[in-house]
């Protein structure tokens, strides 16, 4: 796999300077959501029953290098303590002298990286003070892995390391899904733009065999096969590059899926009235916010001789009613067809993990990312500084 595991390395009496990504959200100093902290807590309790002591390296916003104080780590603390079932020790400025005195089953965590300034331009001397503070080094953090910073890839320069379990699940579910994947293999991409999906689908024609276009980018899409989409959200001034990606897919022999009938409505509102046309015929006072029903049946079709499906972006406006229809109904589809044990789906990306939960079938996704950027800078074929760091 080309890195080491908590299970490679020695951890007994060492100090385990663990990256983790508790950067979760937070209202009026209590933490609303805590699905991040209990992702880490594996890699945590491992550590200690190997007799490491964990001392967890993490950010929190962004502070851009300046101390500010609504954005320390110890609005944190309550809730690891609740999730870890023990005591939390937080240092403000952390030193070797001090993380030794702790019990030898203490776990602590260091104030917000990103206070320094020399945290995100990975500033050797801070890399090199962070190594001081531990023995080993072991990143928990994928979704901080496209960022090469002092706590990704500076440290793991200068300390054996590892890939923590969160890390390592992530990371062999990736390959599952497009590093040696079962095929066929079908990704659906979505969301608003085409401009912001470029390196993505550029990457994805080479690897997949069919491609589900979705959201306001199927309009760009469609106004480049010359169709009319009316008051769409639609990136007009991409028709040329919309149809270089469509003859680079033909030539790739990857198929791109465009919805064939589409959810039409004047305005963009909850519960606006609206109706189902071709996906060639929106009227021109009308907007398309979301895929019809044959497009579904489609895609239900699509997946069901799949063997591999990665999501990133929904299928349409899913924010509102009822214009999440189609992500809902395909997402339903594909985790049915997950349980029964024939497919592989990977999804992530913010947008998507949001529909899939309010969907309510996230738990039934082989595996869904929380990484965000990173897991798009993957999808995209990029290579991730803190991935790549983990060199054994």
């Amino acid at each position: 796999m080309g890195w080491n595991t908590l299970n490679d390395i020695s951890l007994g009496g060492k100090v385990v300077l663990t990256r983790v990504d508790i950067n979760v959200p937070v209202e009026n100093g209590i933490v609303t959501d805590d699905t991040r902290i209990k992702r880490i807590k594996p890699t945590i309790m491992d550590i200690l029953a190997a007799g490491g002591k964990p001392v967890l390296l993490a950010h929190f916003g962004r502070p851009n290098g300046k101390y500010i104080p609504e954005m320390s780590l110890r609005v944190t603390v309550p809730t690891l303590e609740k999730v870890l079932g023990r005591t939390v020790t937080f240092i403000e400025h952390p030193d070797r002298a001090v993380i030794d005195a702790t019990p030898a089953d203490a776990v602590i965590l260091i104030e917000n990286t990103r206070f320094s300034a020399m945290e995100e331009c990975n500033d050797p001397e801070m890399a090199s003070f962070l190594a001081s503070l531990g023995d080993v080094f072991c990143n928990d953090a994928f979704s901080a892995s496209h960022r090469a910073h002092a706590s990704t890839t500076g440290v793991a320069a200068l300390l054996p390391n590892c890939a923590g379990r969160l890390m390592a699940e992530e990371l062999s579910a990736l390959k599952k899904a497009l590093g040696n994947p079962q095929r066929p293999v079908v990704a659906v991409v979505g969301g608003a733009k085409v401009s912001t999906k470029l390196d993505l689908l550029g990457n994805l024609i080479d690897k997949v065999d069919t491609i589900i276009i979705g959201g306001g980018m199927a309009n760009t899409f469609l106004a480049a096969q010359g169709h009319g989409v009316g008051k769409s959200l639609c990136e007009h001034d991409l028709a040329s590059t919309a149809q270089d990606i469509m003859e680079r897919a033909r030539l790739a022999n990857c198929k791109l899926m465009l919805p064939c009938d589409v959810v039409v409505a004047a305005e963009f509102k909850a519960c606006a009235e609206h109706e189902i046309v071709a996906a060639n015929a929106c009227p021109p006072d009308m907007m398309i916010l979301d895929a019809g029903p044959n497009s579904v049946a489609q895609i239900k079709a699509l997946f069901g001789t799949a063997k591999t499906v990665i999501w990133n972006g929904p299928l349409g406006a899913f924010e509102i009613e009822p214009f999440q229809t189609a992500t809902f109904a395909a997402a339903k589809a594909a985790a049915d067809i997950t349980k029964l044990g024939d497919l592989i789906t990977v999804a992530g990306g913010g947008d998507t993990v949001a529909a899939l939960n309010t969907a309510g079938v996230a738990d039934d996704f082989t595996y869904i990312s929380s990484a965000g950027g990173a897991f798009l800078e993957w999808m995209e074929g990029k290579t991730l500084p803190g991935v790549a760091a983990l060199g054994g």
